[in-house]
């Protein structure tokens, strides 16, 4: 009958907090696939799908000697494990839970809780696919030497710090316009396929090519990548300081967008999607 009312402490919240994001994560991990390892095996089934599909076009095109003066599947891989990890991000930042969502009426959720368990569970997926895939790689076909380990994994958090930030755009668009955002970051995540200069080594390529993909942090990032990657390629044409402020910024307005939208919310929004 009688109650004391306690106020918790900063650690207590923070803990609280922590904890909710995790088992979040868990959840939206368990709810793209039942099976984690049937969810990872999915994974690692589009990214190598995607592998063999470069592969197969850069031999029958005959550039493979116009590439990095190393591993070839390995460059290949770099490309393709960045473009997938901020494709991969992006769309689950787009698609997790809004602010007129049955789950933001529980009191300890959110929509920065969503958020952050989407992006993070984004994340491990990727993680495990580009260990499981590389692994598979080094003991059955190559042995895989990376020239600096650390600034490869720099450039892997990069991407997915990118995606959540391009992602955090559209997802604040999407209450107000859920065709154009669904579509929206569909477009961008298929014209990357081209415009994140995967597909070539930028130290090659005429500047007047270079100006038309400078302007993507993706391209930045795979760039720099594969100078971490290889011994013998410096890139010329590309920094990773680009993307990380880029990326900052379209955070931002996307915080800044979501916060106005989370004011502004209303249950009908939900016939709408």
């Amino acid at each position: 009958m009688f109650r004391v009312d306690t106020r918790p402490s900063r650690l207590t919240v923070i803990v609280g907090l922590l904890e909710l994001i995790y088992h979040a994560t868990v959840h939206n991990l368990r709810k793209t696939h039942s099976n984690a390892l049937m969810g990872l095996f999915i994974n690692m089934l589009q990214t190598m799908m995607l592998v063999a599909v470069f592969y197969v076009m850069y031999s029958v095109l005959g550039l493979r000697g116009a590439m990095i003066r190393g591993d070839f599947l390995l460059y290949i891989m770099s490309g393709i494990f960045l473009y997938m990890t901020q494709t991969k991000t992006m769309g689950a930042v787009v698609g997790a839970d809004g602010p007129a969502s049955p789950m933001m009426q529980h009191a300890p959720m959110s929509t920065f809780v969503s958020i952050l368990s989407n992006a993070l569970g984004a994340l491990y997926i990727q993680i495990l696919s580009v260990l499981v895939v590389v692994y598979i790689y080094h003991i059955a076909v190559n042995h895989v030497t990376i020239h600096n380990l650390a600034g490869v994994f720099m450039m892997l958090l990069l991407a997915w710090f990118s995606g959540i930030g391009i992602g955090m755009v559209f997802y604040a668009l999407k209450p107000w316009f859920p065709q154009f955002a669904t579509v929206g970051s569909t477009i961008y995540a298929r014209a990357n396929m081209i415009a994140s200069g995967k597909m070539f080594v930028a130290n090659t390529v005429p500047w007047n090519i270079i100006v038309l993909f400078s302007w993507n942090p993706l391209f930045h990032i795979i760039d720099q990548c594969r100078g971490f990657m290889f011994i013998n390629y410096n890139p010329h044409y590309s920094n990773w300081l680009y993307p990380l402020i880029v990326s900052t910024g379209l955070l931002v307005i996307g915080f800044m967008g979501e916060s106005y939208t989370r004011k502004h919310a209303s249950l009908s929004w939900s016939a709408r999607r």
